[in-house]
């Protein structure tokens, strides 16, 4: 039996390679895709060598002009078929707001955080068999999209509009795909949070702690398989999107 083919963009690193490595226990097959590499972070290298799964890595410059199209073709290329899953899960993340932001950078967010991910799920429409099993597609969000603080403006609006193409896409798509989203808290602080700031962000949360990478592949594996869900965004954030907060994350919990 052929295994289910994930191509999981920003695959490669961080939370996406999290991601592919549950999926490769899943039973999927990897199309990774990078953005100036595609070569898997240890972890998930380990992990693809000790299962034997199929995997191929991609890379591909999102601010590029035709890269959703290209990254598709590419994978058909190499598999002989379209993916059954697309994660996308690649993103940037800038530090602008309401006096600091600029039309470049807020072009450039909506481009790799919102523009391409729409456009590889339409590609996969397209490529998707009449008649064959609909095909998922689920975008990783982020839990800001519902309370919005005045930080990382260009980051977050591209990130809303993401997630209000979860439903709209889910609608239009129907016929082949299913569409859901995955919206994590705070996850990796990647050294800009001291101890004691940290301590006092989790305790800010509902459930006293804060999401990691696996909680976000829980998720997104459930929504892979969960044929009866579509235009759906779960909240992977400890509770985070049932409070409001006036600053990111990195301003608060100093004291």
């Amino acid at each position: 039996m052929t295994a289910p083919l994930a191509l999981v963009t920003g695959g490669v690193k961080r939370v996406g390679a999290v991601i592919a490595a549950r999926l490769v226990d899943a039973g999927y097959a990897l199309a990774l895709h990078g953005n100036s590499d595609a070569i898997p972070e240890a972890a998930l290298a380990e992990k693809l060598r000790a299962t034997g799964c199929q995997w191929f890595g991609f890379q591909q410059d999102f601010t590029v002009d035709g890269a959703a199209e290209t990254l598709i073709d590419q994978v058909v290329g190499h598999f002989g078929r379209a993916p059954d899953l697309i994660v996308n899960s690649a993103s940037i993340f800038g530090q602008d707001d309401a006096e600091s932001i600029r039309e470049q950078d807020l072009q450039e967010h909506f481009r790799v955080n919102s523009l391409v991910p729409v456009l590889l799920t339409t590609a996969l429409h397209h490529r998707r068999p009449a008649g064959s099993d609909r095909a998922c597609v689920i975008h990783i969000l982020d839990q800001r999209i519902r309370n919005p603080n005045r930080d990382q403006l260009s980051y977050t609006l591209s990130k809303q509009a993401l997630a209000g193409s979860v439903r709209s896409l889910a609608t239009a798509c129907a016929g082949k795909l299913r569409v859901n989203g995955v919206a994590p808290g705070l996850t990796l602080t990647a050294g800009e949070y001291g101890e004691d700031q940290l301590a006092n962000i989790t305790a800010m949360m509902p459930l006293d702690r804060l999401p990691d990478p696996d909680d976000i592949a829980d998720a997104t594996v459930y929504l892979a398989g969960a044929e009866a869900v579509t235009g759906q965004i779960i909240y992977v954030d400890g509770g985070a999107s049932l409070k409001g907060f006036e600053r990111d994350f990195v301003h608060l919990g100093k004291d």
